[in-house]
């Protein structure tokens, strides 16, 4: 119908109900892909397991170091804590994935769920007894951390069994959505939850959360041992390195997060910019610690474009790029607010960044090798940051806090730039074609 003027009144309704569906779209192709979950039941309950596990497991890392500084009052113990925690970690990592590839992976996932079960009711008993031995906490945190180190590995390798290639990658990205709500969520419920019952209470709440991915690992189908399965052992841990010589974009994964860790992690400077820059005390430091989570947490869910990038040896190059601008922009920031944008931001990148690579790792590696180049990436995760506290506060110490971020972030966009030019396969990566 049209009225006397010749002009159609629907018409303006009908571009904007197209307007509105093309907005919708949008929208939607934003929104994280939820299809491994719906594809895989397998994968699924491990993913619950996980997500509800890994909060419990965050809050344990907030009571451990809580308690070193009961007992000892000195932040020099709690400090110890990191070497406590990476020297099982490194090597329990390298032959944990050997581990891996050894064995039946459902019944090794189901071991290290009631082994780390186990450690959780240890720190319990301990608490409760009043313990004030702390070398006796350092034992139950360097056994946690050597059970975590062939739990991880396994874990990564088994996703690659229960979903085809292309869900891979969105599998990374709710990964990361699970890895980064519980570093949000679970500090924040250790504080609440100290204060009503104490560190004890904690650990009895990470025990119990492991109970869902014990059920989700039993109920697991058979994982039969790819290729005939290899003996774990030092001969086993060098074939996964000799494999790395071979495939050069798998071995670019590991190459550039170490730049970008090394050189461009500023995460030890934030107490000393929290008091110094932004004067915001123990609560800017919480801020600082926070925002990265938060980004990449918000990035994930609204990574539903992540699965559609092909190219993604070039994805991860230009995301560690972002990475080292963020920090830049961080190390140049005057006001809290702003330096958490950017953090938040250098956050976002790091996601993008782990959901490639580890999509790169998992399609272009041999099933029969997926636990050791696993347990490679768990080394490489743990000890990049650690190196980078170490470089962030040695550059502090001679030259500031400013200069240290600013540095660190400009070599990170400078040594990727190096890495990417000497290994340039690498950013022709195409997921459509990973073995060529």
């Amino acid at each position: 119908m049209s009225d006397d003027s010749g002009i159609d009144p629907l018409v303006p309704v009908e571009e904007e109900a197209r307007q509105g569906a093309r907005w919708v779209s949008r929208a939607r192709g934003l929104a994280i892909d939820i299809s491994p979950l719906r594809t895989s039941p397998a994968y699924r309950r491990v993913w619950i397991g996980d997500s509800i596990s890994i909060i419990g497991s965050s809050m344990s890392m907030v009571a451990i170091p809580v308690q070193v500084y009961d007992i000892t009052g000195s932040s020099f113990f709690v400090g110890l804590l990191g070497l406590v925690t990476l020297v099982p970690l490194i090597a329990f990592g390298l032959m944990g994935g050997a581990i891996a590839d050894a064995v039946e992976r459902r019944k090794l996932l189901i071991t290290t769920q009631l082994l780390m079960t186990g450690a959780s009711v240890l720190l319990v008993v301990q608490a409760l007894a009043g313990n004030r031995n702390i070398w006796l906490l350092y034992a139950l945190t360097a056994l946690m951390s050597a059970v975590v180190a062939v739990d991880m590995p396994t874990r990564r390798a088994i996703a690659p069994l229960l979903l085809p290639p292309d869900q891979l990658a969105p599998a990374a990205a709710l990964g990361q959505v699970v890895f980064n709500l519980g570093m949000v969520v679970g500090p924040l419920l250790a504080g609440v939850i100290i204060g009503i019952g104490g560190v004890e209470l904690v650990y009895a709440v990470d025990a119990l959360s492991f109970v869902a991915s014990i059920v989700a690992a039993i109920a697991l189908p058979q994982l039969p041992i790819a290729g005939g399965g290899t003996k774990a052992g030092a001969a086993s841990v060098l074939e996964g390195f000799r494999f790395l010589r071979g495939r050069p974009a798998v071995l670019m994964t590991f190459v550039v997060d170490i730049i970008a860790m090394v050189f461009g992690m500023p995460r030890a400077l934030f107490p000393e910019l929290a008091r110094e820059r932004f004067g915001g005390g123990d609560r800017a430091t919480g801020l600082l610690y926070a925002a990265p989570a938060v980004g990449a947490f918000v990035g994930a869910l609204l990574g539903g474009w992540i699965g559609r990038i092909n190219r993604q040896g070039l994805a991860v190059v230009v995301a560690i790029v972002g990475w080292g601008a963020a920090v830049v922009g961080f190390g140049l920031s005057s006001w809290l607010w702003i330096g958490c944008i950017f953090l938040a931001a250098a956050g976002f990148a790091d996601m993008v960044s782990a959901v490639y690579r580890t999509a790169i790792l998992q399609v272009a590696t041999p099933p029969a090798l997926l636990g050791r180049l696993n347990g490679v990436f768990i080394v490489v995760v743990a000890g990049g940051p650690r190196l980078g506290d170490l470089e962030a506060g040695a550059v502090d110490h001679l030259f500031g806090a400013t200069v240290s971020v600013v540095s660190g972030g400009v070599a990170c966009i400078v040594g990727v730039a190096i890495a990417a030019a000497l290994g340039r396969r690498f950013l022709h990566y195409d997921a459509r074609d990973p073995h060529a």
